[in-house]
């Protein structure tokens, strides 16, 4: 390790020891001090032309991930994956038109501490990017000292030293080991960003499927309470009959077993339902115990799908922006990496004034300045810079392979969801038809047993049969729109009618 000594001049001597006067003819002339500064400034000018160097280490390139042009029916056209996360996101909650939905989706962005974290992280990596851009200039610093000391047996008299002065510190950035730090902390920046915006996806889309699942319990819950009233009307009429001696014993106990079941279990809706509105207080960052939200009928309708939808929608994904960002992070960290190869020059100037007594310490006799330069090179460190870089290139290999298995698990995402969308629908149309062939069939039976041509157990069956279609209903609703708000999450949240109309996609009504 090699280091050049610092270049010093002092002006004046300190007050208690006379400088012998200078032969005129020795000293330097006005030239000359005037060529030492020149030569000085032309020091620093060019250390500061050689800090506009190149920096040493790959230049980022964005890294490619084969995705469909269309989802799967579209066939075989490819195209690179380019993440555009800036794109403006919608108010995607609306789309259900329910007014209640919409007030509390409002209060996630300010009352969620998941968000709130996300956002600190955020704030916190914009404050990294400043301390790193901060290397690129001078270190500048003031101090003041003074002390009185004395060396015994020497006969000297005790004397004091009063020192106040400045000194600047600048390392050029000649190998772009600071450039390269701040690609990596831009870059982090980016991806904190992405992350929050995430984070705001992923509870609101959280708050949304809880409340749609607490309106789909609502639905249920009204479904069971008809039944239990059903129920017990025909309790009674069973009653009356055996009465008069028409019905026997057992059909009583058989409709008394019915209504009690029926009643048991829309008792046990509760448990469910508080549990999610305990949910969605904690999503709203407040205790469960200040939420309630009283029973409603349902208001939510399903969203307009879109009938095709091209894959320049996943690219509005905030995990995907964030995964190529990571990728840009972990390139740069590669020069930093490298930077370590070359050569540390660090540049000083110090100035100040110095005196044995306070009183002459602001003559001019007392100044002083001093410039100097000085580099520092490792020879031999067993291989420890070669493993960095090394280490760096690896983490860049795994951050893009990152970035493709979120590119592929993004559409998977998509995929599942139109699927199940598609499928729900269909399943839709059968339930309702048999819901309606069930209650014709219940009527029906109801009739004839009141006409004393069928038995109650024939009631019962067919009454249990139109329950359980009319339930079965109430969960594909549900299963159906939990399935449109996790494809809206896939996509990234945001899409919206206009949008899809300026790109020329037609939509196809899901309908309830």
């Amino acid at each position: 390790m090699s280091r050049l000594a610092p270049l010093r001049r002092r002006v004046g001597s300190l007050p208690r020891v006379r400088p012998a006067p200078r032969d005129a003819s020795k000293a330097p002339g006005r030239d000359a001090r005037a060529g030492s500064r020149r030569g000085s400034v032309g020091a620093l000018v060019s250390a500061f032309l050689l800090a506009a160097c190149g920096a040493v280490g790959p230049d980022y390139v964005r890294p490619t991930a084969t995705v469909p042009a269309a989802y799967k029916e579209a066939g075989g056209a490819w195209k690179e994956a380019r993440p555009a996360d800036t794109l403006p996101r919608g108010r995607w909650w609306e789309l259900f038109n329910d007014p209640q939905l919409n007030a509390l989706a409002e209060r996630v962005a300010t009352g969620n501490q998941t968000i709130q974290e996300a956002e600190a992280r955020y704030r916190q990596s914009q404050a990294l990017v400043r301390q790193l851009r901060a290397g690129n200039y001078p270190v500048v610093g003031a101090g003041a000292s003074a002390d009185r000391r004395r060396t015994f047996d020497t006969g000297i008299p005790a004397n004091s030293l009063f020192d106040l002065g400045a000194s600047a510190t600048w390392e050029p950035d000649f190998w772009g080991r600071v450039q390269r730090s701040v690609e990596a902390g831009e870059a982090q920046a980016q991806a904190a960003a992405a992350d929050l915006e995430s984070a705001r996806l992923a509870a609101t889309a959280a708050l949304v499927q809880n409340y749609l699942t607490l309106r789909v319990i609502d639905v249920g819950a009204q479904i069971l309470d008809a039944t239990v009233a059903a129920y017990a009307r025909a309790l009674q009429l069973t009653l009356n009959r055996y009465n008069v001696g028409v019905a026997g014993k057992a059909e009583v106990v058989q409709a008394e077993t019915q209504l009690k079941s029926t009643q048991a279990e829309r008792v046990g809706l509760g448990v469910q339902r508080a549990q999610l509105e305990h949910a969605i207080a904690v999503l709203l960052g407040e205790a469960p115990a200040t939420l309630s939200i009283p029973p409603a009928v349902m208001l939510a309708t399903l969203p307009q799908i879109p009938a095709g939808l091209p894959s320049e929608l996943l690219e509005r994904r905030p995990d995907i922006a964030a995964a190529e960002r990571n990728v840009a992070a972990a390139n740069a960290r590669i020069g930093v990496a490298q930077s370590a190869f070359y050569p540390a020059v660090t540049l000083s100037a110090n100035a100040g004034i110095r005196s044995t007594t306070f009183p002459e310490l602001l003559r001019a006799p007392s100044l002083f300045w001093a410039l100097g330069t000085a580099a520092s090179q490792i020879l031999f460190d067993a291989g420890a810079r070669q493993a960095s870089v090394d280490q760096a290139r690896a983490a860049h290999e795994a951050e893009v392979a990152r970035y493709r298995q979120t590119v592929l698990n993004g559409f998977q995402d998509v995929e599942d969801n139109l699927a199940a969308l598609r499928v729900l629908e269909e399943e839709a149309k059968l339930q309702d038809a048999a819901v309606a062939t069930a209650r014709q069939s219940a009527t029906l039976t109801e009739n004839r047993y009141k006409a004393g041509t069928a038995s109650f157990l024939e009631v019962i069956v067919v009454q249990t049969i139109a329950q359980s279609n009319e339930r079965s209903a109430v969960v594909v609703l549900g299963r159906r729109l939990l399935a449109a708000v996790q494809l809206i999450r896939a996509l990234g949240g945001g899409w919206d009618a206009g949008e899809l109309k300026q790109l020329g996609i037609e939509q196809a009504s899901s309908g309830r």
